[in-house]
């Protein structure tokens, strides 16, 4: 008799049903969609600040390399070649 409730039981607890599953579905697809949409403006946000703190690098170093040697730098290059910058910025934000 305790087998048989047993299975009786656990037929009405089988699991999930097809509706239920589908709605977890949808819900994790939307919650997948609002994470891209908002990274995709973290991304634009932070190439921004990136060319912002490049300009701010090359103005002060153009303005070292005046001061050293009474004139402004012909181009960038010449500010890599004199040691007052590591090397050329990378972050051009679409620009060339």
């Amino acid at each position: 008799m305790n087998t048989r409730l047993a299975r009786v039981r656990a037929q009405q607890e089988a699991g999930f049903t097809l509706v239920e599953l589908l709605i977890v579905i949808v819900i994790l697809g939307v919650l997948a969609g609002v994470v891209v949409f908002s990274v995709r403006g973290v991304t634009s946000t932070g190439n921004q600040a990136a060319c912002k703190a490049d300009v701010e690098t090359i103005s002060s170093a153009t303005e070292a390399y005046r001061a050293k040697n009474g004139k402004y730098a012909a181009s960038i290059d010449e500010l890599v070649k004199a040691g007052f910058i590591k090397s050329l910025p990378t972050t051009t934000n679409g620009y060339k």
